[in-house]
């Protein structure tokens, strides 16, 4: 029984039972592959971010293994003290080549790489400029930081400008931040717009290339690649546990932005350092990034094949532009019912509602991967058909 001071936890959990929209964990059993088994049931994978496979690639494994008999499971300290290994320098090296930047910086997930930023370079007299549909490790940065927070709507420029026309005789820096792929729409930011925005009128352009990383630009280098953007975007904000199959986060920019977050950087000084097989094995899927070019264009295969078949079945995907592919259903309890029954019926597409996403915005989230073979995303296509017309969604 909860002791009467958390009585309130039970009483909120009833009240998502009664919305349908409590929710359980779902155990992987074996490897993150696109056919896995969760909760003893095999079915096609679509909530894995594994976009590459790189989660299961030999060439990471062998790393992993090789830097754990070389150099121990863990390294025994936080980066400013003792825990700077050779090894996590030569991959904050090889990030910072890769994105044709000065220096980077590994945090410990991309959440804290984003908050721990954020909440570094804006103090109580600064301003930052929000996309509405940021990710919530952007939100919570700026609420560290305690600068005023002004939200544009979502990739509307002229408000953004709007916003910083306003704020420009006001003293104080500003930062002007977006998701360069957005997580629960799979859209993709208007960077060239509001990099310019940002030249215009002094701000700090920040993007976080989260799901871009690996998926947009040449070799998976992100949106400012993409838009050939590179030497107008200040800071970079990429991800290791997507793309590119491991865990953390970094950060792209110039030599002194870097020393700075080694500095003041909260994430970066109070939590202890990556093990070395994560390191290994994150310097090696960059070099498989650069390697293996044909991942990348299977993954965009893929996509299109799994677009095209969920419009011709009459399923409103959204604003997606990427492998992230919402369904869009809008009521929340009708949205969880029916991940629940496709999942029953042998695909795993997670249900997204209030409020990770705004009310009447619920939407099941696919995301493909280079790794499904067509044989398997036309099977998941059947599915969500079947299931989709008996519950009369289409």
């Amino acid at each position: 029984m909860p002791r009467p001071q958390l009585q309130y936890l039970t009483d909120e959990l009833q009240q998502l039972e009664q919305k349908g929209l409590r929710t359980k964990l779902r155990v992987l059993r074996g490897e993150q592959l696109p056919v896995a088994e969760f909760d003893g049931r095999r079915v096609i994978n679509l909530s894995s971010n594994n976009y590459l496979g790189l989660c299961t690639h030999p060439r990471l494994r062998e790393a992993a293994l090789a830097a754990t008999r070389a150099l121990g499971v863990g390294s025994g300290a936080v980066r400013t003290i003792s825990g700077t290994m050779a090894i996590h320098m030569e991959l904050e090296e090889h990030i910072a080549r890769f994105k044709h930047t000065e220096a980077s910086v590994v945090f410990q997930s991309g959440f804290t790489a984003n908050s721990g930023t954020v909440g570094a370079i804006m103090g109580r007299s600064d301003f930052i400029v929000s996309d509405a549909l940021n990710h919530a490790s952007i939100i919570d940065g700026a609420r560290l930081s305690r600068a005023t927070i002004k939200v544009f709507p979502h990739k509307d420029c002229n408000a953004a400008e709007a916003i910083l026309q306003e704020l420009a005789p006001q003293p104080g820096r500003k930062l002007l931040i977006t998701d360069g792929v957005f997580s629960m729409d799979g859209d993709i930011a208007p960077l060239p717009e509001l990099a310019g925005l940002a030249e215009k009128y002094g701000a700090v352009m920040m993007v976080d290339d989260a799901h871009a990383s690996g998926v947009l630009g040449k070799n998976g280098r992100g949106t400012v690649d993409h838009f050939g953007l590179h030497g107008r975007v200040d800071v970079q904000v990429g991800t290791l546990s997507k793309a590119i199959g491991a865990l953390g986060g970094y950060v792209a920019g110039g030599a002194n932005l870097i020393e700075f977050l080694h500095l003041r950087g909260r994430p970066f000084l109070f939590s202890t350092s990556h093990p070395p097989s994560v390191a290994a094995s994150c310097l090696e899927a960059f070099k498989v990034l650069e390697e293996e070019p044909e991942r990348i264009e299977r993954l965009w295969s893929n996509t299109r094949f799994f677009k095209q078949g969920l419009k011709k079945l009459g399923f409103d995907t959204g604003m997606s532009e990427t492998p992230i592919t919402p369904i869009m259903i809008g009521d929340g309890r009708r949205t969880m019912e029916f991940s629940r029954a496709v999942f029953q019926a042998g695909v795993f597409a997670t249900g997204i509602a209030y409020p990770t996403v705004p009310e009447g915005k619920a939407r099941l989230r696919t995301i493909v991967t280079a790794t499904h073979t067509e044989a398997e995303l036309s099977e998941a296509l059947a599915i969500l058909e079947r299931v989709g017309k008996a519950q009369g969604l289409i």
